[in-house]
Parts: C-alpha cells; sequence; structure tokens
C-alpha cells in the first residue's frame, strides 16, 4: 500500500510517501511545502494546494494520512491551519485519494508503542522504521511520514481491512 502522511500547517506542511508492503516501511519521497510570511494567505493556500496535489498526482497514493487539527491556545492559528487543512482535503478529493485522521497520541502509539512518547522518540523510531540514515527534517517531514507509518498499521489491522472492504 502506498501511502502520504501529511502534516499540515500554513507555514510549512510536511509530507512523505511511504511504500507499505509485508509490514516493512520504504520512504519513496519526503520533504516539505514551505510558504512565504511576505505572501498573502490566499497565495499561500494556492501554494499548498499545488504541491501537495503534484505529489499526489506524481506518486498516485491508495490512502492519505492527516493528522487530526487540536489546538488548545492559539485560534489565530488554529484557523489559519484549518484553512490550509482545507485546500490539502481538496487536493486528496480532486485527486481521488482517500483520507483518513489521526491524532497524535494515535501516532505516538502506532510508531512506538506508547501514546505518550516524545517527539524525538518518535522520530527515532520513523528513522528506525524507514531505515534512513538521519532524522529527516524539518520536523514537520518526520511528523508526515510518522503518519503515513500510523496508516500503514491501523490499515493492516483486519478490523480495518474489513472496514476497508465494506467501502467497495
Amino acid at each position: 500500500m502506498r501511502i502520504l502522511g501529511i502534516d499540515p500547517g500554513y507555514a510549512t506542511v510536511g509530507y512523505g510517501i511511504v511504500d507499505v508492503r509485508n509490514a516493512r516501511y520504504h520512504s519513496l519521497e519526503h520533504g516539505a511545502v514551505v510558504t512565504r510570511p511576505q505572501d498573502s494567505f490566499p497565495r499561500r493556500l494556492e501554494i499548498i494546494f499545488d504541491a501537495v496535489y503534484a505529489v499526489m498526482k506524481q506518486y498516485n497514493p491508495e490512502a492519505m494520512s492527516l493528522e487530526k487539527l487540536f489546538f488548545a491556545n492559539n485560534k489565530t492559528t488554529a484557523i489559519g491551519v484549518a484553512e490550509a487543512r482545507g485546500v490539502i482535503l481538496l487536493a486528496a478529493k480532486k485527486a481521488g485519494v482517500p483520507v483518513f485522521e489521526y491524532t497524535p497520541m494515535q501516532v505516538k502509539q502506532a510508531v512506538t508503542g506508547y501514546g505518550g512518547a516524545h517527539k524525538p522518540q518518535v522520530q527515532e523510531m520513523v528513522r528506525r522504521l524507514l531505515c534512513l540514515q538521519s532524522i529527516p527534517k524539518p520536523d514537520d517531514t518526520a511528523d508526515a511520514l510518522a503518519l503515513a507509518i500510523t496508516h500503514g498499521q491501523a490499515a493492516a489491522s483486519p478490523l480495518r481491512r474489513s472496514m476497508l472492504a465494506g467501502r467497495r
């Protein structure tokens, strides 16, 4: 299964394409879409849409794994990230890629086996699971790869397989 993991934002959107075969993970591509603060917000959203859509068209993922939005403090940031998530979801819809959402705790649990893991622990497990020389940078990229791995774990479960079979 080919999975696109996305860590949404409007300044930086991390992405990672992971192939999952026989419980092994292989990173095909990872990086970040970075927008400039001096660009208008609509322009930043356009850049995000175009870049994410291009990645989808190039790699044809079978699923997109996206972090669920949760902000407790900064409502202004939350609104901007929510708008960025909107254009990311639109790109997935236009490309025909099904979307699956996971909380940060679900990602930590899937990647490290512990829902209370710290960011460096998750990043190191991403590096190990994907046999990478170093932890991907920026952090948003490592988070996106962790999201892809999370869906790989979830998609392999008997419950998820039966749910997906019911959709067809």
